[in-house]
């Protein structure tokens, strides 16, 4: 009897230790199958940014997007769209290792420097520290990494100049009128501006001085307060009075003021992700995790995870609250530049909430990542222009960038893809 025993004990103990093996074995091969998808991707990603970088050689401009013809449309270094270019080759050169792809980084990054007095809009966060800043991280040169350090600083002052105190936020638009032109907006805000935060951490990180990152938590907390439903659905832009009061809550990009443009949810995940990372304000992270949790548990996300530009574009029971009839088309465009943001925000999100949450916020960021790797939203070689991602949507109420590649989708795509890389 005692033998059997025993040899019960021996066989639960040989099945719990092969177990644990095939276990392990299994999590090593899902491992090795990620870092091979990562190496693929970015393998295709440097192929077209040869091509895309020629074209920018050609119009002597930061590409963009393609025209209706298809040829690559640019733009200077006072667009907000600028700094995602030489950012995303960054993160080409950072895997890779290629000297040309760091050669490019470098020209077009230092073609960017007049942009550290841009001052007309709130957009220099993007235009500086997604080149810079990647720089800095990427770059083994003191010099240079000294010489970029000090363009963020001057470039952090420059933002802080949109800034009123009084209002508490930083003004993203100079007076403008909204899409329908029914209303003028003194003070807009729009939470696209949340990205902009990153920079002014940063700096106050570097410099020691804590009013940039003081101004940045204080549009945060301005920000969580008037620009989110009870659903943590977002609105896109919030007008204020000179005494920092909301007095408008619209939208500019989106299907309708009460609804939620689907970029307008990403950069909400992503900003209060990043304002978490930096402050550890476990307001913040709730913030970020129920605003994710709209989007991933949106009955009108299509099963591929890719959204439509708008959340509630022609879904059932919906009742928008502008006409929007004379802008719709006979399709539902898709926006690959929202899915990438998001799941970039996604990966650094699941690393900072427990169990099975968290897990669920990975898991949703890789599938999204596999599907715009996939051939529905990741161009052909040769093709695109050479973009990346195809399908996405600038601004359909104002019928522009519609269908398109969009060079900020292919950035959020590779900082998502490096993320996961790091995480491995």
């Amino acid at each position: 009897m005692n033998n059997i025993r025993e040899n019960y004990k021996i066989g639960k103990r040989l099945a719990l230790v092969l177990g644990l093996g095939i276990s392990l074995i299994s999590c090593q091969q899902k491992k090795q199958e990620t870092a091979d998808f990562i190496d693929k991707s970015f393998a295709a990603a440097e192929e077209q940014y040869k091509l895309l970088s020629a074209a920018g050689e050609r119009i002597q401009a930061f590409p963009r997007t393609l025209d209706k013809d298809g040829n690559v449309m640019g733009t200077d270094e006072w667009d907000w769209t600028g700094g995602f270019f030489p950012g995303a080759l960054w993160y080409i050169y950072e895997h890779t290792q290629n000297e040309k792809v760091k050669t490019d980084a470098i020209k077009w990054t230092e073609a960017l420097e007049a942009a550290k007095d841009l001052d007309q809009h709130h957009d220099i966060g993007f235009v500086m520290y997604c080149p810079y800043g990647n720089a800095i991280r990427f770059l083994d040169d003191e010099q240079k990494v000294k010489q970029y350090q000090d363009i963020l600083i001057h470039s952090s002052e420059t933002a802080l100049k949109r800034y009123d105190p009084q209002v508490g936020v930083i003004k993203s638009w100079n007076e403008k009128a909204s899409w329908d032109g029914k209303t003028l907006w003194k003070y807009p805000v729009i939470i696209d501006n949340m990205m902009n935060l990153e920079m002014l951490c940063y700096v106050s990180d570097l410099t020691g001085n804590p009013k940039y990152r003081e101004v940045a938590i204080s549009h945060a907390n301005k920000t969580m307060k008037n620009h989110f439903r009870d659903d943590y659905s977002t609105y896109h832009v919030v007008d204020y009075d000179s005494l920092g009061n909301a007095i408008h809550q619209q939208t500019n990009q989106g299907y309708a003021d009460n609804s939620t443009w689907s970029r307008g949810q990403a950069w909400a995940i992503y900003g209060f992700t990043l304002m978490y990372r930096e402050t550890k304000n476990p307001t913040f992270l709730e913030t970020a995790q129920r605003a994710a949790d709209f989007y991933i548990n949106h009955p009108n996300l299509p099963e591929d995870k890719i959204p439509y530009w708008d959340f509630n574009t022609k879904q059932e029971g919906f009742k928008s609250d502008v006409d929007f009839s004379s802008r719709e088309l006979d399709y539902i465009p898709r926006d690959a530049s929202a899915a990438a943001i998001t799941a970039s925000a996604l990966l650094e999100l699941g690393q900072f909430t427990d169990g099975e949450q968290g897990k669920k916020y990975i898991d949703f960021a890789k599938q999204t990542l596999e599907t715009l790797s996939g051939p529905a939203y990741f161009a052909e070689k040769g093709t695109n222009g050479g973009f990346l991602l195809q399908h996405c949507v600038g601004s359909l109420p104002h019928n522009s960038e519609i269908d398109v590649p969009l060079i900020y989708a292919d950035y959020y795509y590779l900082e998502g893809l490096y993320r996961l890389k790091n995480m491995l």
